[in-house]
């Protein structure tokens, strides 16, 4: 759209500066504020006091200031994101999204496998470097336990720097860390950079993060559902070819093979552009204002990185998850029912061998045998792909319309079937001739169902319950699942060694007790789903959800609302310039004509064109 287009009506400076600041305060609803709506409403103009380049300073900009949304002293324009919606991963196409959550799966999966592979060098470490089994397995519970803990730490760097070159430096530092395991001359150096690996995995903090930066919370389901597949199903593919390079290879080859697996994972993550928000904003207001348009990214603005970098600001957001978990009753609970239920499956990395050699299982057919909890993981994972969309139909584009211990409801059917495949699995587990070897892997089935329901319900929960606070949320159970499997390498070869030992109920009095255990800790599942709301409203953090619901809800429909000139997509490039060019022109008193919207992000239901 030319200028000439907009009959300009000529203002003092006075009024220029007045309008300006009008504007901006209006746009003032990106993300970091935490005022209503409401009282933005209603600060009366007259309150305002002058910074020292003359721009009038309202209280509004004085409580806004130290969250960076507006600077007071230069009077910058801040491209906020309701400001800059069109240029967000929101807008992008379901294609362009579902391309890089790919890129997502095959890094997850890589990072699991990382920590699940090493059980397959066990036995050929300790027989050269002259340690026990037990001994040798430190280094999968000292990868898990830095991994609980690298999660947390590598989150709010996602934040500032973004999210791609986050993830690439931890991949590159995982991978770098593969090499000194793989030429180790004595265990302990396999020990140290375990370490450093473990806490060089950036993991779920960051890669669900990024589906936060693609879609609303309302319609995050189906791609967070995938990204959960990845990461249980990292832990699976790793015995199945780990039994073939335990059979055909040394266990050097263990992580020389990881090696391979994540530079290949870090190769496709590299050409996946950057999804974080505040990132974006800062690149495109760059470019603007290489074609003359005043205009500042939201972090940018703030000084150069290292001066912006708040010590104290950062080690507050990486100890919110672990207060979460110690103080929210609801996280608490479900995170440690979904890390007893990921503690299982690396417990299973020791009994199903021990089981399974009652019929003579060679290393690959011990790793085949992870097969069935593949396929439960894939069975599940379809059963929440039906339940999400009668979800969608229930919710009609409101979110409000079901309350949040719906997404409970799957979980209630399903989290049985752990304790019942342990029950079956310990059975079974008395080997011939009683039992045939089909019959233990029949019961690996519905654990593997379980598994995957308790992770996926239990996030996705927490997300509808915590909303703006639900990466904390999700980062406590995260940590739950690392730390507690971690454990898992510690007790699983005493546990099954040492309990009934000499008696044919060796294997299977163990697994009863975790039969027992499951049952136990699934009770809570039942009690949230019939009393999460009372839970909800006695939590500080929950109380604070509806609020900035709404919040949300109006700066996404404003941004929804914009015109559309000349028939452009709503994301173009072309039209995200007139925009701007547009928005900038009436902040200097011209009036625009107005235009007919061509293009809708949304149908009439309300749901955006980019949904799955």
């Amino acid at each position: 759209m030319s200028a000439n287009e907009f009959p300009i009506t000529p203002v003092s400076d006075s009024s220029k500066k007045s309008a300006e600041a009008e504007n901006i305060e209006g746009k003032l609803t990106g993300s970091k504020s935490n005022t209503s709506s409401s009282s933005r409403r209603s600060r009366a103009p007259g309150r305002n006091t002058t910074s020292t380049t003359g721009r009038p300073v309202t209280e509004k900009d004085a409580a806004v200031e130290p969250l960076g949304v507006l600077c007071p002293v230069t009077g910058k324009r801040i491209l906020t994101e309701e400001a800059g919606y069109e240029y967000l991963g929101f807008v992008w196409s379901p294609r362009k999204k579902w391309l890089i959550l790919t890129s997502i799966f095959i890094v997850q999966i890589s990072m699991n496998f990382n920590a699940a592979v090493y059980a397959n060098a066990v036995s050929g470490m300790a027989k050269e470097f002259g340690i026990s089994a037990h001994q040798a397995k430190l280094g999968q519970m000292v990868f898990l336990i830095a991994y609980a803990f690298g999660c947390e730490l590598w989150a709010p760097w996602s934040e500032e720097l973004g999210r791609k070159w986050v993830l690439q430096g931890s991949l590159l530092l995982v991978n770098l860390w593969a090499i000194p395991c793989a030429l180790a001359p004595n265990f302990w150096v396999v020990f140290a950079f375990r370490l450093l690996g473990g806490l060089s995995s950036a993991g779920g903090s960051v890669t669900l993060g990024m589906v936060a930066d693609m879609w609303e919370p309302a319609w995050q389901q189906y791609a967070v559902a995938y990204v959960v597949l990845s990461s249980v199903a990292g832990s699976v593919v790793a015995p199945i070819l780990g039994g073939f390079i335990e059979h055909y290879l040394s266990w050097r080859w263990v992580f020389w093979i990881q090696l391979l697996f994540g530079v290949a994972a870090q190769a496709i993550h590299f050409f996946t552009p950057e999804t974080r928000s505040s990132c974006i904003l800062d690149k495109q207001a760059k470019r603007l204002r290489k074609q003359g348009i005043d205009i500042w990214g939201p972090e940018e603005v703030k000084g150069p990185f290292l001066q912006r970098v708040n010590f104290k600001q950062s080690c507050k957001l990486m100890w919110r998850p672990y207060q979460f978990l110690l103080t929210e009753p609801i996280v608490t609970a479900l995170s440690l029912f979904s890390g007893f239920s990921d503690a299982l499956i690396f417990t299973g990395l020791d009994s199903f061998g021990l089981v399974l050699r009652q019929w003579n299982f060679t290393t690959i057919q011990v790793g085949l045998s992870f097969v069935p909890l593949l396929v439960g993981y894939l069975i599940a994972w379809a059963a929440f792909m039906c339940r999400y969309y009668f979800d969608r139909k229930a919710m009609d584009g409101d979110e409000n319309r079901i309350r949040p211990e719906r997404r409970l409801w799957l979980l209630l059917w399903l989290a049985p079937l752990e304790a019942i495949g342990l029950f079956g699995f310990a059975w079974t587990s008395l080997g011939p001739p009683q039992v045939h070897w089909i019959a233990p892997l029949l019961f690996v089935l519905p654990i593997g169902i379980a598994n995957f329901a308790i992770y996926m319900a239990t996030i996705d929960y927490m997300v509808a319950a915590y909303g703006p606070y639900s990466a904390s949320a999700t980062g406590g159970n995260g940590f739950c699942r690392d730390f507690l499997a971690g454990i898992a390498a510690l007790y699983a070869t005493p546990f099954y060694h040492n309990i009934a030992k000499g008696t044919k109920w060796q294997l299977a009095i163990p697994t009863w007790i975790l039969s027992g255990i499951a049952l136990a800790v699934a009770i809570p599942v039942y009690v949230f789903y019939v009393y999460g709301e009372w839970f909800r409203q006695r939590s500080p953090f929950a109380q604070g959800l509806v609020q900035k619901k709404e919040e949300v809800k109006e700066e996404r429909e404003e941004a929804k609302r914009r015109t559309n000139p000349q028939g452009t997509p709503t994301h173009s490039r072309a039209n995200s310039l007139e925009r701007v060019t547009g928005g900038l022109k009436r902040r200097a008193g011209v009036e625009t004509v107005p235009v007919t919207r061509t293009h809708s992000l949304v149908d009439e239901g309300g749901r955006r064109g980019s949904v799955v």
